[in-house]
This record gives C-alpha cells, sequence and structure tokens, in this order.
C-alpha cells in the first residue's frame, strides 16, 4: 500500500518541519513563558479561536468544569499547524491539529505532547472530497494531472488525499501528478464549480452547503478510509507541562467533560449554548453556522486518545522514507493521565460528570 520512495515534496515538507523546529528554539528562548495568573490565583491560558464557533474549552468554560485555570482568547486562528506552531513559540499555551501535523512538528524536534483529541469523524461529522456531478472523474485515476483543493499543505487534506490514492493503487510517479492546491475553506465549493479545481476538501458547514446547492458529490472521504477515528489532538509545550501540570490537568479534565456533554446532549440543547457563548463573548460574530452544527465529531467518550491514532501517521512518514524508523513511537507522544475517561475517575462510558448516561 505505501511505497518508500521519496517524493520530494514530503522531502520539503519535513525538512521545513526541522527549520521550523529550529526557530522555535530560538523564539522560544526569548519568548515570555506564560501569561501570569488572575487576581484570585487562577493560571490564565492563552489560546487562539475560530470565528463563529465554540471549542470544547470553551464550552468547558461556559458550563463551569474549569476550577484552576481562566481561558483568554488571542484572536483566532488560520490553520492546525499554525495553531500549534504559535502554541510551541509561547504565543499561547496550547493549540489544536491534524495529528499528521503534530508528529511531523515533534519529529522536526518540537517540544510538545498531545494530551486530549480534539477533532475527528463520526457517521455525521467528516471531510468529504468532492467533485462535480458532470467532472466526468470517477476513480483515483481520473485524478492523474488534475487538482485538489485543500486548506493547507502537511495537515489533513494532503495525508488523507494521498492515502486514498496509495490505496486506490497509484504509484508514487502517478501521485506526484496530483497537485495540492492550498484554498481558504469559504472559497473551495465556488473554486471547484469554477473549474479551478477538480476536487474540493469540504468539511462542516463547507461540505453541508456545498451538498445543499446540488451538483456536487463525494469522491471519497477520511470516514472511508478510517472509519469513526479521532484525527487532531490538543498539544501543550513541555516545559508548560512541567511548570503549570495542575493547569494543564484542569483544561484537559474540563474540556474532556464538555466533550462528552457534546456527545450525550440532545442538538437543540447544544446549539442554544453555543448561540448564547457567542453571543455573550461580543466578538462580533454572528451564529448562523451552528444551523449546520450535527455532533462533536469525536467518536471516543471525553476524546480519549488511542495509540493508533498517531502511529499511524509516524507509519506513513517512515514508510514514505521521510522519518527514520524507530525514531518515534507513539506513546511518547501523548499522554492520556489527565483524562477522567481515561486515569479512572469516570467510567468511559459515562456523562460529563461521572453519571450514568441513558441508553
Amino acid at each position: 500500500m505505501f511505497s518508500a520512495s521519496r517524493p520530494p515534496r514530503w522531502r520539503r515538507a519535513l525538512a521545513t518541519a526541522f527549520v521550523v523546529s529550529t526557530a522555535l528554539v530560538t523564539l522560544t528562548a526569548c519568548a515570555k513563558t506564560d501569561a501570569g495568573t488572575t487576581a484570585d490565583g487562577k493560571t490564565v491560558v492563552r489560546y487562539q479561536g475560530s470565528t463563529g464557533l465554540v471549542q470544547p474549552y470553551e464550552l468547558a468554560a461556559e458550563l463551569g468544569y474549569f476550577s484552576k485555570i481562566d481561558l483568554h482568547w488571542e484572536g483566532d486562528t488560520t490553520s492546525g499547524p499554525a495553531n500549534i506552531q504559535a502554541a510551541a513559540t509561547k504565543q499561547i499555551e496550547f493549540g489544536s491539529a491534524f495529528n499528521g501535523a503534530v508528529v511531523k512538528l515533534i519529529a522536526g524536534g518540537a517540544p510538545v505532547t498531545a494530551v486530549l483529541s480534539s477533532y475527528g469523524a463520526d457517521e455525521l461529522n467528516y471531510t468529504g472530497y468532492f467533485v462535480r456531478d458532470d467532472s466526468g472523474i470517477t476513480s483515483a485515476r481520473d485524478l492523474i494531472g488534475k487538482k485538489v483543493g485543500v486548506n493547507t499543505l502537511g495537515a489533513h487534506g494532503e495525508f488523507i488525499t494521498r492515502e486514498w490514492l496509495h490505496q486506490q493503487g497509484l504509484t508514487e510517479a502517478e501521485i506526484k501528478q496530483v497537485q495540492l492546491i492550498v484554498l481558504p475553506p469559504a472559497n473551495t465549493e465556488e473554486a471547484l464549480r469554477n473549474g479551478q479545481i477538480d476536487v474540493a476538501a469540504l468539511g462542516s458547514v463547507f461540505r453541508d452547503t456545498a451538498i445543499g446547492r446540488g451538483g456536487l458529490h463525494t469522491l471519497y472521504s477520511d470516514k472511508d478510509l478510517f472509519g469513526q477515528f479521532d484525527y487532531g489532538t490538543y498539544v501543550f509545550r513541555n516545559d508548560y507541562l512541567k511548570q503549570h501540570g495542575e493547569a494543564v490537568a484542569d483544561f484537559v479534565q474540563g474540556t474532556a467533560r464538555a466533550t462528552r456533554w457534546l456527545q450525550v446532549t440532545p442538538r437543540d440543547q447544544v446549539v442554544a449554548k453555543f448561540a448564547d457563548i457567542i453571543t455573550k463573548r461580543g466578538r462580533n460574530e454572528n451564529t448562523n453556522l451552528l444551523q449546520y452544527y450535527k455532533t462533536s465529531g469525536i467518536p471516543v467518550p471525553g476524546g480519549v486518545i488511542a495509540e493508533r491514532e498517531l502511529q499511524i501517521w509516524i507509519d506513513w512518514l517512515v514508510r514514505n522514507g521521510e522519518l527514520p524508523a524507530g525514531k518515534l513511537k507513539a506513546t511518547d507522544l501523548f499522554t492520556n493521565k489527565d483524562n477522567p475517561y481515561s486515569n479512572g475517575t469516570y467510567p468511559n462510558d459515562s456523562g460529563p460528570s461521572g453519571e450514568a448516561v441513558a441508553k
């Protein structure tokens, strides 16, 4: 299924990861270690959010699940890789990205550890790779010489696309002929319909609105490849983990409980709570995106990280010649020790406060 040859794109990508990690060492040496504490002694935890959306940790703060930390919004993120680089360079305390990007960052020397799953694919929430109904594209082989629109390189869209092409039997030489085009998610559907690209990676609201307008269908999806799976994690810097272990533990337990709240709470109640949070935080956002909310997208209770969710991307890089065999193992890249659905605090099928969930 995999080839041991070295595509130039991946060689450049890993080289970039090492350059970035070197820059991180320089930046972190002079960056502020943390954001201090509040008047009542809580640790200030800086983060980047997403406009018009509510993240599980923001929900956790609203539900009162944190007792030792106070979240402070530092603006909105542009992509997963940018978000975890901001965390690694001490601009914020934690970030979230696709697990393949996390592996690449750590392989490049960035001192971060994954502590909780942040997003995934379930029956209703996934990323689809769409083509026009009149495109004539029906198989992976039809993509040779074509363009695939993704939100960034070296992350979810690129890994999933290349894995699907491998699974469909294309050679490395043929895969190199499939061009990945970086586009903002808000513009990807339009580019597809205008013929500027041949395949569009669309998730969440962008997927649903595109389907609603008709004329497109899914060629492949992340759910097709791996089923219901956690694809991304929150990471903290290792020095922050050592210096502020109690704050990280509070973040993890509260965010895990909020994730579980999303998994067991009826959709209408979730949407109402999100609308209330967005209105109260006063960032000049609208709530139009909430009508497209389906689920948390995380299929595992409380976002507990599974070893295979990182190991699969380590294996990918090794088999493509981009990472030396044995340099990394998944168990060294993450911890579940603070997650109440993993450390024995709550049964993993219980609700957000350990109570039994009605079946």
